[in-house]
């Protein structure tokens, strides 16, 4: 039976839920969190690990919670300038820190929604 939640088709379809540390959270179709305020920090590190990161370390985490806080503030994730300046980190030395990069990896585990302009 559908939840309230998923009463349209392809919301459905476009959702998966899974259980991540320990909770039930539904992702989109590339992983990344549908509600940012499903995100924890267990949750990141669980699926770092999925990503093959053997720990967040503490760049990661400056980053992750820069981008949180910055997405909280403004509604919206922070553009590469504001990452820079906000973490006084290069794009590239980001992009470094995780695997797939900034949006794959960072903004992934950040649990910030899907960028739809980069589809």
């Amino acid at each position: 039976m559908p939840d309230s939640l998923s009463e349209n088709s392809s919301t459905r379809r476009d959702r998966q839920l899974r259980r991540i540390a320990g909770h039930d959270i539904y992702f989109d179709h590339e992983g990344f969190f549908w509600a940012p305020e499903d995100w924890s920090e267990e949750a990141a590190v669980e699926l770092s690990r999925e990503m093959g990161m053997a720990e967040l370390s503490e760049p990661c985490w400056q980053v992750i919670r820069f981008m949180r806080k910055f997405y909280f503030f403004h509604g919206r994730a922070p553009m590469n300038r504001d990452l820079k300046n906000g973490t006084g980190m290069s794009i590239l030395a980001i992009e470094e820190l995780f695997p797939r990069g900034i949006r794959l990896g960072a903004r992934l585990l950040a649990g910030l929604p899907n960028p739809k302009a980069c589809l």
